[in-house]
């Protein structure tokens, strides 16, 4: 219960800054609170840290009681935590609901156990999210929100297909035996038999999460999350707007121009250092916004595309940088060697595609998760270094102690965050490492191409999967006899591993 040491936080200068942030830290919500103290303030002086309101039993139709708290997670945002309990029928009830607005991008994260402790892995699904285990290619629906982790999650599934399965061995064997192989499966795996196992979370509202960790980029394909706009389906299904809602029919491209005035477009030619204003359908809530595009030549490469979205009813911002061209033969990698101040001040532009990697501080960016970028080697780490720690609650607070993140992962976060700081400053040597499958990625060399020694550039050949993303496996660009197109032979690109 609360005492007299919570109210002298309230009056904190910490609290101060704090008060009208009504999803604190549970560490900040229970500081001062001590269970056997005597001396109490009058009830209506406490502070409460769970909401307890009187609501209707649906299972005996009495009243049951519903507490509420509102709080923050490590690795995500604000939720709220409901538990229901009747005392009449004695029904239970516990579910969580993101409490923050729906974001402006889906989200998918996918996620490789490869030992036990991975199952302890912190996994937050929203009432939209849908998981997939993808070696059984099962799938959990959108439901009711949970807030678990990876091993909670399987027993959960484990307990619904075991339900009902005696009575389903004697009407339908066929059936018991289909679900009693996944059941098999899904033990082996929960008790950390059948590693490694691959799970995905896909939430077109944003909302959910797996907790991550500093050492994930140490095992290639373990942990990888991308963002990505939505359909309007999807938007139409979290309550954004119609499902052809200025989008002319075209379910697949979002944003989409509006065809009112995107046809004055047709004949025009963009010309370099131009600003273009297109009216759009907003990709977060599909109501009109403007998208600003120039295109830039850079040296030494070939043209892009400055894109920038603007949306005055959601107040959506988001900038991108897309190459244009055909796409080549083969990927690239780029080496880039930090070495000094100069190398930091590079002109560096990150494909929408590629894989950034820096090897020295354990960073890992998966294609799809930042977008594309075109800024200098320290303004690219620093976006990286930025994004990474908006995402995880109080990592570095003065207070750490109040933390609701374990001390360990916390102390293996600061070292992490310590590391890339040093190499925004300059103080560390390291190699970055940009990977692109449509060579839509370039490095600044001082001098000369192929002179500069710090910079190196080597093609590669895509594999499959990549191809598959990209779209090119079912490409069709070659003309038949009968006069249409077919799908053109492609080179044996299994040259790699999947990336």
């Amino acid at each position: 219960m609360a005492d007299y040491a919570t109210n002298e936080y309230l009056s904190s200068t910490r609290a101060q800054k704090d008060e009208n942030d009504l999803f604190s830290a549970i560490g900040k919500q229970v500081l001062g609170l001590s269970l056997g103290d005597n001396d109490e303030p009058p009830e209506d002086e406490r502070v409460k840290i769970v909401d307890e309101i009187q609501s209707l039993c649906m299972n005996c139709e009495e009243n049951g009681t519903t507490r509420l708290l509102l709080t923050k997670i490590p690795f995500f945002r604000e939720i709220i935590i409901m538990s229901f309990f009747c005392d009449h029928c004695n029904f239970r009830n516990n579910e969580i609901q993101p409490a923050g607005q729906i974001q402006e991008q889906g989200s998918k994260t996918t996620f490789k156990l490869t030992q036990m402790e991975d199952m302890q892995r912190q996994i937050v699904k929203s009432d939209s999210a849908t998981m997939c285990i993808r070696e059984l290619e099962l799938e959990i629906p959108a439901g009711r929100g949970r807030l678990t982790d990876i091993e909670g999650i399987i027993s959960e599934v484990l307990t619904g297909l075991e339900s009902g399965q005696k009575e389903r061995k004697v009407k339908d064997p066929e059936t018991f035996e289909k679900i009693d192989v996944v059941v098999q499966s899904l033990i082996k795996k929960s008790m950390g038999v059948k590693f490694p196992f691959t799970i995905e979370l896909d939430d077109p509202a944003g909302n959910s999460s797996i907790e991550p960790s500093p050492s994930d980029a140490a095992i290639k394909g373990k942990y990888t999350h991308i963002q990505y706009q939505r359909t309007p389906e999807q938007n139409f299904a979290l309550g954004l707007g119609g499902a052809h809602e200025h989008t002319n029919g075209a379910a697949e491209i979002v944003p989409q121009v509006q065809q009112d005035d995107g046809n004055e477009m047709e004949d025009v030619d963009i010309l370099e250092g131009q600003t273009y204003d297109l009216p759009i359908g907003c990709p977060g809530c599909t109501k009109p916004a403007h998208m600003l595009i120039q295109m830039v030549n850079i040296p030494h490469f070939k043209q892009v595309v400055l894109s920038t979205t603007q949306c005055d009813s959601c107040n959506l911002h988001v900038s991108e940088v897309k190459t244009g061209g055909e796409i080549p033969e083969k990927g690239k990698r780029i080496y880039l060697e930090v070495k000094g101040p100069e190398d930091l001040r590079r002109d560096i532009l990150k494909g929408e595609h590629c894989l950034l990697r820096i090897p020295e501080c354990e960073v890992e960016v998966q294609p799809g998760s930042m977008g594309g970028r075109f800024t200098t080697v320290e303004g690219l780490l620093t976006q990286v270094r930025d994004d990474l720690k908006g995402s995880i609650f109080d990592t570095g607070n003065e207070d750490g102690e109040l933390d609701s993140m374990p001390l360990e992962k916390k102390k293996a976060w600061d070292e992490f965050f310590a590391q890339l700081d040093k190499a925004i400053s300059g103080e560390m040597n390291y190699t970055v490492i940009m990977e692109d499958p449509v060579d839509g990625s370039y490095c600044q060399t001082l001098g000369e191409p192929g002179v500069d020694a710090n910079v190196r550039n080597e093609d590669y050949e895509r594999t499959d999967e990549e191809n598959e993303h990209l779209g090119l496996s079912d490409m069709r660009t070659h003309l038949g006899d009968n006069g249409e197109y077919i799908k053109e032979p492609m080179a044996n690109n299994s040259g790699g591993d999947c990336g």
